[in-house]
């Protein structure tokens, strides 16, 4: 039964009216007991020299207390990690790129188990990934992994792609584009996707070594994925490149992806699964 409080029990109480529920007794003091528990739910105080008798949970009703403590938490926890995906996530499709959905099949997964691991130190130190390789090789699947598994853990994450973010900075003044990439540093972890199929524009350039920097000055680490080869990177063909490329390669461990064709898989389930429809 739920306690009484105020007033109106203390004097009940004093007065001797015992109120006793179907899951209490009375003890020899005349106090109300848990019939589970078997601990007070009352006990004796003086105050201003007179006797009250106030209510207090037993074991079981701090049992109960604590149980539905867990789950409010528990609520609001998964509802933080819910507007944090719907804020970091920019495709609906990143949220099926996480761990449980891995098939196995690409070894460079270890690396994603491990930065998130050790995410405590790859914070602190602002060291990121460079994820390179070809088309398919499951570059953004990995990124995606190491995004989900942060937020799962409710730390902010973004991640987005350098063409979208040029189309957001595109037609800003300069005021609004500085304010739109120190919002950028607000995010734990940045997931940048598609280095190097960008506009090779010097506005473009400018804007995207903006971001970059703006990332390593602040100590914030970056998971960048690109379709380039390493050798283009370390080699890129003029100056503006090389300004942000050398940035990246500086604060992000290269790791090739290469060992699976992710998307070939991908176009091979589709047709298997129209197939049972369509015929």
């Amino acid at each position: 039964m739920s306690l009484i409080e105020g007033k109106e029990y203390q004097e009940q109480a004093v007065n001797g009216t015992d109120i006793c529920g179907p899951d209490e007794y009375i003890d020899a003091d005349g106090l109300r007991v848990c019939a589970i528990c078997h601990k007070p739910r009352q006990i004796r105080r003086t105050v201003l020299g007179r006797e009250i008798i106030p209510s207090v949970p037993c074991r079981c009703e701090e049992e109960e207390r604590s149980r539905k403590e867990a789950e409010r938490l528990r609520r609001e926890f998964q509802q933080d990690i819910s507007r944090m995906k719907a804020d970091g996530l920019q495709y609906e499709s990143l949220y099926d790129c996480c761990f449980s959905n891995d098939n196995h099949k690409n070894p460079q997964m270890q690396y994603a188990h491990k930065y998130v691991e050790h995410w405590h130190e790859m914070k602190e130190k602002g060291i990121g990934l460079l994820l390179w390789g070809p088309v398919g090789s499951g570059k953004t699947f990995m990124a995606g992994c190491i995004a989900n598994a942060l937020l799962e853990k409710r730390i902010p994450v973004l991640m987005t792609n350098f063409a979208r973010i040029l189309n957001y900075l595109t037609g800003m003044f300069s005021e609004e584009r500085n304010q739109f990439i120190n919002n950028l540093n607000r995010y734990s972890l940045l997931v940048l996707d598609d280095l190097g199929i960008e506009r090779n524009t010097e506005f473009a350039m400018e804007q995207i070594f903006n971001v970059i920097d703006s990332r390593i000055q602040c100590k914030k680490p970056m998971v960048v994925c690109t379709n380039l080869e390493l050798e283009e990177l370390k080699n890129p063909p003029d100056l503006e490149h090389k300004r942000y490329y050398e940035r990246i390669r500086e604060h992000c461990v290269p790791v090739k992806v290469n060992a699976y064709g992710f998307r070939e898989e991908n176009i091979k389930e589709t047709v298997r699964t129209a197939t049972r429809f369509l015929h």
